[in-house]
């Protein structure tokens, strides 16, 4: 009686019992139905080189893209299909043995055709075209020897097909994977020789192949263009830092202080001859620039004109050059424009700046300059001396004229004469004379842009 009781109590309160779970297992016809597979499969291995010369010769026929990769190395073409078929056809033997080999197969004929320019589409075309042909022949194997197993194939007909939809899956993702790494490659190499050529390092065998990668003509017209903002873009982006007018063909590139765009321009009929190139010094560094063409088409100050760039952009615009040879001379151009460009933002085409250049080319030649010409100003009262300097800018700016220049200040021009001549007794220039005009230009211009 108590083991009764212990029992129930046990029962009441001890875990619940588990059920077994079902064991899973083909059922005959599956099995039946794989026999008839690796049957069928095993005749199709011995005859796989009938096989492939099958689906190669089917290739031909209807897959424009492999026709002419047949037509180019028809053995290559033979070996990949004859390897592919051999793997997959065992897979279906011998699934774990053959596996992993069949997808490196099909892995390695998925980044050979990318490599290759090859369609994706043709490609997939092609696998699901050998995945027919080997099923009919599965089928037709069977219906010739075995009549009455035809049936049996039935049951293995997805799982035929979905190895054939999982070896395109692997084509497919090792196909874009070269994709990308051909598309990153071929960026960086086109990088690397925009790089080149602003720096002026590129060796005259290289642009040919320069010209060819980047689309540029060898022996155009170009000219550089140089922006810097105050809010740079990511290092190696190539969203360009401003908007160029429609219609302009430019090619960006960053660099460590301001972005470079490489323009190519139209050929004119007064442009000089491509294959002539004259150098000169350009910089107290003993540097050579080319001299290029005149722009008289005012195709670059259309551009200059043109421009969208961002509130505070300074923007630097070379000379013309001659050649893809040249394009590193147009940079350091289009970085003197730069610096020639006002503090508060502005276009400078240097065409039209070359005094300014001047000066910010050799800046301790203009520091030097204009504390000779302008430095016994120095000596007035900070406002007196801004007055004379605001009067002798405005001067120039109104090419001598006081009575426009009066206009500018809201003075008369007897107000800036007198100035005038008080900044002539100050300093000894008489600015009548062309020499001594020519100095005190430039001292304004040095004092302008090189002021700290």
């Amino acid at each position: 009686m108590p083991q009764v009781v212990r029992s129930r109590v046990r029962a009441l309160h001890g875990p619940p019992p588990v059920a077994p779970m079902p064991r899973r297992f083909r059922s005959l016809a599956d099995r039946e139905a794989v026999a008839v597979l690796h049957r069928a499969a095993r005749a199709l291995v011995e005859a796989l080189p009938e096989l492939t010369d099958r689906l190669v010769e089917a290739l031909r026929e209807q897959e424009p893209a492999y026709r002419s990769a047949i037509e180019a190395d028809a053995a290559e073409i033979w070996q990949e299909v004859h390897h592919s078929l051999r793997h997959n056809v065992g897979s279906l033997i011998q699934p774990r043995e053959f596996r992993e080999a069949a997808h490196r197969t099909s892995r390695r004929i998925g980044e050979v055709r990318a490599e290759q320019g090859l369609p994706l589409d043709a490609v997939l075309h092609a696998f699901r075209m050998g995945g027919a042909m080997v099923w009919q022949d599965l089928v037709d194997d069977t219906a010739r020897r075995h009549p009455e197993d035809i049936r049996l194939l039935v049951h293995v007909a997805a799982d035929v097909w979905n190895f054939v939809d999982e070896h395109c899956g692997v084509v497919a993702d090792a196909y874009r994977q070269t994709e990308r790494r051909l598309a990153w490659r071929r960026e960086n190499r086109q990088r690397l020789m925009t790089a080149a050529l602003l720096d002026g390092t590129a060796q005259i065998a290289e642009l040919p192949d320069a010209a060819a990668m980047l689309g540029l003509p060898e022996h155009g017209r170009y000219a550089v263009l140089a922006v810097s903002t105050a809010r740079r873009a990511p290092h190696g982006t190539a969203q360009p830092p401003m908007t160029l007018p429609a219609g302009t063909d430019a090619l960006w590139h960053p660099g460590p202080d301001a972005e470079f765009a490489i323009l190519p321009l139209a050929w004119s009929e007064g442009a000089a001859d491509p294959t002539v190139t004259l150098t000169e010094p350009a910089t107290e560094e003993g540097d050579e620039v080319s001299a290029g063409p005149v722009d008289e088409d005012g195709e670059l100050a259309s551009l200059a004109a043109g421009l969208t760039a961002p509130p505070g952009a300074r923007v630097g615009i070379s000379s013309v050059v001659n050649g893809l040879a040249a394009v590193g001379d147009a940079r350091r151009l289009a970085e003197t424009a730069l610096r020639a460009c006002p503090a508060g933002g502005g276009v400078v085409l240097l065409d039209e700046q070359l005094p300014a250049a001047l000066v910010v080319s050799s800046p301790g030649l203009g520091s030097a300059l204009a504390a000779r010409v302008l430095g016994p100003l120095d000596r007035l009262d900070p406002a007196d001396r801004d007055v004379i300097i605001e009067t002798l800018t405005a001067w120039f700016d109104s090419d001598g004229s006081a009575q426009r220049a009066g206009a500018r200040l809201y003075c008369h021009r007897n107000t800036v004469l007198n100035r005038l001549r008080r900044f002539e007794q100050l300093t000894g220039r008489c600015l009548t004379r062309p020499p001594d005009a020519v100095e005190v230009s430039l001292a304004l211009t040095a004092r302008r842009l090189l002021a700290s």
